[in-house]
């Protein structure tokens, strides 16, 4: 009797698995692609390709164009040089951004060491409300938020963005479970020593949960860096809009440049995810978070 030969079994095996992943790959990543090949075309070329998506025909034929005709940067020329609109909403949005990423920091490794290792009354139940409001979506608490806001002056003003999104729940839980990892004989030499909690908290306990820090920082930097509903909500002007509510409306305005904001949009959190996937891993890896 013949035996099943298991090696060219394992083979097959991986073949089809590779096959599969690389597929799943390549739709996952061709959106991205497809708006980095249509960037290097010219107005005029978009134009010429995307006339039914610029006219808004709900009727007409979908366009599909992948590669340029003739590789042009006048797109990135007008985007970067021609005109300051762009550019502004891009700073605009990326230092609204990083305020909101200091802000949750902050918070959150105020708030994780107190539920790690601080005896707090009611800990329990306020840490488990604090795990069903980070389950909720964010349109659930937009309208507490705009009443609470509405009551501090703050509406039509930054920190309407910066103060609700700093103060997430989501960050706090995170590191708690990074903190509860850090074992308590650490914090108990520390205080023999003489160390104080702020010493604790920035000598010992920051450096030992860097992955879980830099994990907020980029979670709650991509979190801030695609918000639409907030702007929309507790802003008035329209020329305070972040680069992600003008993303939403760019094809209406001017969908020549629409491709190359749109890779301007993409830069950061590439940038970000480039320079620090691995304490994210790590980060992920602390906190228990399968």
């Amino acid at each position: 009797m013949k035996r099943p030969n298991h090696t060219n079994s394992k083979y097959v095996s991986q073949a089809l698995s590779a096959a599969f992943f690389l597929f799943i790959g390549a739709l996952v990543l061709f959106p991205a692609v497809y708006t980095l090949c249509n960037s290097f075309m010219s107005p005029a070329e978009i134009s010429h390709y995307y006339a039914a998506a610029m006219r808004q025909d709900e009727h007409a034929a979908a366009a599909f164009h992948l590669v340029p005709d003739v590789f042009s940067l006048e797109g990135y020329y007008m985007v970067f040089l021609r005109s300051t609109d762009y550019l502004m909403k891009f700073w605009r949005s990326l230092f609204l951004c990083l305020a909101i990423s200091a802000g949750q920091i902050l918070v959150s490794a105020l708030g994780g060491f107190a539920f790690a290792k601080y005896p707090l009354p009611f800990k329990k139940g306020t840490f488990f409300l604090l795990m069903v409001l980070m389950m909720m979506p964010v349109q659930v608490t937009l309208v507490p938020n705009y009443i609470i806001l509405d009551e501090l002056k703050l509406l039509d003003t930054w920190l309407a963005l910066i103060l609700p999104m700093a103060f997430l729940p989501f960050g706090t839980v995170f590191m708690t479970q990074i903190f509860q990892g850090i074992p308590d004989e650490i914090l108990d030499a520390a205080k023999l020593d003489g160390a104080g909690t702020l010493q604790i908290l920035l000598r010992i306990m920051a450096p030992i949960g860097k992955g879980g820090i830099v994990s907020v920082f980029l979670l709650s930097f991509v979190d801030a860096w695609n918000m639409v509903e907030q702007p929309i909500t507790f802003l008035n002007d329209i020329l305070k809009y972040p680069l992600s509510v003008f993303l939403a409306s760019v094809n209406q305005v001017n969908f020549e440049l629409s491709f190359v904001c749109g890779v301007l949009a993409a830069l950061p959190i590439l940038l970000l995810f480039f320079f620090f996937h691995e304490e994210l891993a790590r980060g992920i890896e602390l906190s228990g978070v399968r």
